[in-house]
């Protein structure tokens, strides 16, 4: 139905708005809770994996420069900090060993990407585990709903999901914050109009950017939830208005999908976890292939090719001339042939075959052209619905194993179990939290509905391990394959 001359239609910022700030902790399903635990407690692992990174030492000691003090807390080193860097430093620790959740329909996203809003937000507030749960549920709800509504993804025109997530954050900021919402569509309009992300970040030859680039539209969401609570004011029609998004972007868009049906069901509870810390796409590939060679003990002598039938943009992506001599854990981990070769040549793929010694390791990159990747229509055909794959192995004395898998472990039909979300959480704390300190951790974050205060909770991811010890990450992911 037209607009009436004269009467200005709501913008989709302020439906988005009104109803985050008007969401409250009762109305959440008990799914949605207890899927909010688990991409917390997953997440959390991953920053204290991530904690122990190169690049993060690097953001910590940039940070120790420029950041004020205040009440948000950084993982793994305690101290408190603005909501602004906090929410940066945690961001990437999370993010940087592309081991956190995943959803994919017409765009890709990292929606646990988001929860440094959250919890930044919520130590500034002073807010208790309620609130935070809140906040989690939040921001999955939305980076869900706008991976949906582009046709094509905007990744598939050259930008980067963490366009998307410009959006988002400053929803969550903003609701942590108690903001208005007048207020939370300013901080949207603040956010998003200067924070669009080139593809580049994951085309081609890979830089540590591949994994901060999220990080930073989050942080960007927390500044602009600041600035909008203090009356700064930012284009309300940053959607759906002229030289908005889907005006720049261009077609096709159903914006309907950011609020048709809100609070009926969560899309929390359709959101994929990640078994391997890679790019999304390689996942199904690495289980098919993982359990050709497994099943029937091949060595990697005994591997001729393999053939990984997938997506045409698996095959442009992940499968580059520059994925075939990887160099850096960011390439590496975006490289299709070097997963499948790590998988062939040490039959399990961790964070351990991503150490530059085991990158540059002579049996693994002798698999690596023994990889061949093809684009398959037929495939094309039946994503996102599923991530389906062919693998068509052939051993060196002529024998050709084959298999079909339609999506991966982690997946919403093929989740971890609480024991392997627990199994993942303490491999990657090895080093960062004693025994007893991941105990502490595990045991609030499950009953997070009953911790007072966030900050609390925060002040549990403070490292308690003086010096790292050696990692048990890949004979615990092993174990937990």
């Amino acid at each position: 139905m037209a607009t009436k001359p004269g009467v200005v239609k709501e913008t989709i910022t302020a439906g988005m708005s009104r109803w985050a700030a008007g969401l409250s902790y009762p109305q959440l399903s008990q799914e949605a809770v207890y899927q909010a635990k688990r991409f917390l407690l997953d997440s959390v692992g991953c920053a204290l994996g991530g904690y122990q990174q190169h690049d993060v030492k690097i953001a910590l000691e940039v940070l120790d420069e420029i950041a004020g003090n205040g009440p948000a807390t950084v993982i793994g080193t305690g101290k408190r900090v603005d909501p602004v860097s906090a929410t940066l430093a945690n961001g990437l620790m999370i993010r940087c060993m592309d081991y956190n959740d995943i959803y994919w329909k017409q765009d890709p996203s990292h929606p646990s990407d988001i929860f440094p809003a959250a919890l930044a937000g919520c130590e500034r507030a002073k807010a208790d585990g309620k609130e935070l749960i809140v906040g989690l549920v939040l921001g999955h709800e939305f980076e869900m709903r706008f991976c949906e509504a582009a046709f094509p993804g905007i990744r598939e025109r050259g930008w980067h999901h963490a366009t998307l997530t410009a959006f988002v954050s400053p929803i969550v900021a903003g609701r942590a914050m108690h903001l208005g919402w007048e207020q939370i569509q300013h901080a949207i309009g603040i956010s998003a109009s200067h924070h669009a992300t080139l593809g580049a970040v994951t085309a081609g030859k890979l830089t540590m950017m591949k994994n901060t680039v999220d990080p930073m539209a989050t942080q960007s969401g927390v500044m602009a939830a600041l600035m909008a609570e203090k009356g700064y004011t930012g284009p309300e029609h940053v959607v759906d208005g002229k030289e908005g998004l889907t005006h720049c972007f261009g077609p096709s868009w159903k914006l309907n999908l950011l609020t048709d049906g809100l609070g009926e069901s969560w899309r929390i509870t359709q959101c994929g976890m990640k078994a391997f810390p890679t790019e999304a796409l390689t996942h199904t590939p690495i289980s098919a292939v993982l359990d050709i060679v497994k099943s029937n003990d091949l060595k990697p002598e005994q591997v001729e090719k393999v053939q990984i039938r997938s997506l045409a943009r698996a095959a442009d992506i992940l499968s580059d001339p520059s994925k075939y001599d990887p160099r850096s854990k960011e390439t590496a981990d975006h490289s299709l042939p070097y997963v499948i070769a790590a998988a062939i040549a040490e039959r399990q793929v961790t964070p351990v075959q991503f150490e530059m010694k085991k990158i540059m390791d002579p049996t693994i990159r002798a698999q690596l052209k023994k990889v061949e990747v093809v684009a398959d229509p037929e495939i094309e055909k039946v994503f996102p619905a599923l991530q389906r794959v062919v693998v068509n192995l052939t051993t060196t004395d002529g024998q050709i194993f084959s298999k079909q898998l339609d999506y991966p472990k982690g997946d919403p039909r093929n989740p971890l179990s609480d024991a392997e979300v627990e199994e993942k959480f303490e491999a990657l704390a090895e080093g960062v939290l004693s025994e007893g300190a991941q105990k502490k951790l595990k045991n609030a974050i499950w009953n997070l509905e009953k911790v007072g205060s966030v900050s609390k909770l925060m002040a549990l991811m403070k490292a308690d391990v003086k010096k790292k010890v050696a990692s048990k990450v890949a004979l615990k992911t092993k174990k937990r394959r």
